[in-house]
This record gives structure tokens, sequence and C-alpha cells, in this order.
């Protein structure tokens, strides 16, 4: 099948073509903006602060093993034991029903930590709270100097999630390859002749005449 013959098709089924996309855009909008609740998003940074910040005279050889340090107190934002910590300062079950976001970069000491969730005003005292546990956990765990607190989290304004617009633009695509995929099937299965250039290919003879169909006629 060419791109004309193609074109040809949808035109024949433009109804299809068009509707599709748009019942699915209908559709996912609506999910969207009545079934998914808003999210919120709020972020805090901290420095992680070393014994020998202030002893060592090598400040390469120093920095780099602040970074390692870094590295170690990321990985223990995520874990069971300050998230069961923060649970409890907040007289929560558990973390489960916010996201949980840590980042850092290999060349700095900072590291960025993300909560999202539906309650603005929670999401805020949840990474404030897992700042303060993560600071006390690390220097008992890891013998860190002070993870000090940047900036402290507050309440976002402005909902983070969900992208609505994205699941709209995504959802009408998928409609539009869904009905491009339907007539073309459609057409693979139909097994009708339906041109006189059909006829020569399956018979290998020539056409010589054709008989109009006259509508309303006998």
């Amino acid at each position: 099948m060419t791109l004309l013959e193609l074109f040809e098709l949808l035109k024949k089924h433009m109804k299809l073509v068009v509707g599709l996309p748009v019942v699915c855009a209908l559709l996912v909008a609506a999910y969207s903006f009545i079934g998914m609740p808003n999210t919120y998003t709020a972020t805090t940074s901290l420095y992680v602060l070393t014994s020998q910040d202030q002893s060592s005279s090598n400040l390469s050889s120093d920095l780099s093993a602040s970074q390692m340090v870094a590295n170690d107190v990321t990985t223990l934002l995520e874990s069971n034991r300050v998230q069961n910590a923060t649970a409890d300062d907040l007289g929560l079950k558990n973390l489960s029903d916010f996201e949980i976001s840590v980042s850092s970069a290999t060349t700095s000491r900072v590291i960025e930590l993300s909560v999202t969730g539906t309650d603005p005003q929670q999401v805020a005292e949840v990474a404030n709270a897992i700042a303060d546990n993560v600071s006390a956990i690390s220097q008992d765990v890891m013998k860190v100097q002070a993870v000090n607190i940047i900036d402290q989290a507050v309440a976002p304004q402005a909902p983070s999630g969900p992208k609505r617009p994205l699941y709209v633009a995504v959802a009408c695509m998928g409609g539009l390859f869904a009905a491009v995929a339907i007539v073309v099937v459609a057409d693979m299965l139909n097994m009708k002749v339906r041109s006189a250039e059909e006829v020569e290919e399956l018979l290998g003879v020539p056409v010589i005449g054709r008989i109009p169909l006259v509508k309303g006629g006998r």
C-alpha cells in the first residue's frame, strides 16, 4: 500500500480517524480532571559537613571524601529507618502516600530532597521532618559532623501535577494510531475486488469493458 493509497483510505473513514482520537482525549481529560487529585511538591536542600572539614589542609582530598559521604547520606534519606522515624514524629502510619525523591551532584555536597503528595502543608512537614531525622541518624550511624538544612521546605502554592495536558495529548495520539491501525487492518481483511486493476491481477486477463452502475436503475 502506497502512502497515497493510505491517505485515500483514511479519507473514506474520516469519521473514525477523527472521532476516535477525540473520544480518547475527552475520556482521559475527564478522568485526569475528575479522578486524579492535584499533587504538590515541597523541596528542601541539605549540606553535608564532615569532621575533616575543619582540620584537613588538603582541600581536594577533603572534598572527594565529603562527596562520598554525601552519597551515603543520599542513600540514608531513602532508608526505612529515616522514613519510619519521620512517620512516627508526624503521627503517620507510614510514608507510602508520599513520593520521595533525592538527588545530589557528584561535584557538590548539597543534597536536594523533594516530597510529593496531595496535601501542600503536609508535604512540607514531611520534607522538613526527613531532613531533621537524617541529620540526627547520620551523626549516629556515619559519624558525620552535621547535615545542615540550607532551605527549609515551604508549603507549595501551586500544584506540581498531574500533567493533564500531556496525558490528553498522549491519549489523542494513541487514539489516532489506533484508528489508522483499525482502518488498515480492516482493509487488509476485506477480500472484495474493488477495481479493474485487481481483476486483471487476479485473473491474468485484460479488462475489455465495464458496465456502469446507474443509481435507481434496473
